[in-house]
């Protein structure tokens, strides 16, 4: 699964924040996330994760919710998309 968050607002330094929280907390690294990129500039970042599955996800979304509340980001609705390839080097 693809999972891509376009918040309307989100700084690098919000993202660096939330990475933190998660790492400080034991939920990430997360079961199942095969990795995650995060992009953009200014407060116009974005971030795609490709999980192993939607359910390790929601796992991880239920865990990932407070910590996004508790830090005043709203991540938006984000787009889920199955996979059909990945190429690696």
């Amino acid at each position: 699964m693809l999972i891509r968050f376009a918040p309307a607002s989100l700084t690098a330094e919000e993202y660096d924040d939330v990475v933190a929280k998660l790492t400080a907390d034991g939920v990430s690294p997360a079961e199942g996330l095969d990795y995650e990129i995060s992009f953009g500039s200014g407060d116009n970042f974005r971030v795609s994760m490709v999980w192993d599955s939607k359910a390790q996800f929601d796992a991880f979304g239920a865990r990932l919710g407070p910590i996004l509340a508790e830090l005043g980001i709203d991540p938006g609705e984000p787009e889920i998309v199955e996979v059909h390839n990945i190429i690696k080097r």
